[in-house]
């Protein structure tokens, strides 16, 4: 009985141990929000990734400068051991964009209604560069004591604008909870963005009222950008469909 039970003990172990190399070998997916939002708006698709074998963390984007806000994930992607797919929802592709260079253990740029600018573009710039984003008109600002403005969306319009396949007591408690962005976040420009080197992918939900989807397929495209569009999803694509989101983001990591 002794020697079948350390017999049974020990083909379980190797069992767990298999299990355990397969998930180390998985990379570390970093998710990286945006403006009007927080870590949690990525909850769906962390409970997906996990479920999926990945190790992941939801970074606190401080959405107070692009370039600032680049150092602070780039921070995090260099104390990772092994590959990393950056993932990055909204401005939060801005974000991603510098973070990645000259990062060696970035395998894959994934953008999630996100923005993927050149050298020198800004988040608003690339926003206007085409019609269709009524984001302008629902935004609160916020005077700061340094000297800069905070942006928030006003939570009467935010279902609307930002999130409007989203059940509406979780918009509600999105709309509360929106973390603001600098203007100068939004209007500091890219430096040399890491996607001329590194494969990128790039979700596109088609009733973005954020960013006019003309907008990201013109960047996506240009960055030669794998494309999957969502019809008729929100900006808030990564709330509403997370299931898509991190069956794109496992693409990416294969």
């Amino acid at each position: 009985m002794i020697v079948h039970d350390v017999i049974a003990y020990c083909s379980r172990c190797q069992r767990e141990t298999e299990g355990d190399t397969e998930m180390s070998t998985q990379p570390t997916v970093i998710l990286v929000h945006g403006a009007f939002a927080d870590s949690a708006s990525w909850n769906g698709v962390i409970a997906d990734l996990t479920g999926r074998g990945f190790p992941v963390i939801a970074a606190a984007n401080p959405l107070r400068g692009l370039a600032a806000d680049a150092a602070s994930v780039k921070a995090l992607v260099q104390s990772v051991d092994g590959p990393v797919v950056l993932v990055g929802h909204s401005y939060g592709g801005a974000v991603i964009s510098n973070a990645a260079v000259d990062q060696a253990n970035v395998k894959a740029l994934v953008y999630i209604a996100g923005f993927l600018p050149e050298q020198g573009e800004s988040a608003l710039e690339l926003s206007n560069k085409f019609p269709g984003s009524t984001l302008g008109d629902t935004l609160q600002t916020v005077a700061q004591p340094d000297g800069n403005t905070d942006f928030y969306v006003r939570q009467e319009l935010f279902r609307n604008q930002f999130a409007a396949d989203v059940p509406a007591d979780q918009a509600a408690l999105m709309a509360a909870t929106q973390r603001p962005v600098t203007e100068a976040a939004l209007t500091e420009g890219s430096g040399a963005p890491a996607w001329h080197t590194v494969p990128a992918w790039s979700l596109i939900p088609t009733g973005d009222k954020n960013i006019p989807p003309a907008a990201q397929h013109f960047m996506a495209q240009r960055a030669n950008a794998t494309v999957v569009e969502v019809p008729d999803a929100s900006h808030a694509v990564l709330v509403s469909q997370p299931a898509t989101v991190a069956t794109l983001i496992a693409t990416a990591a294969a």
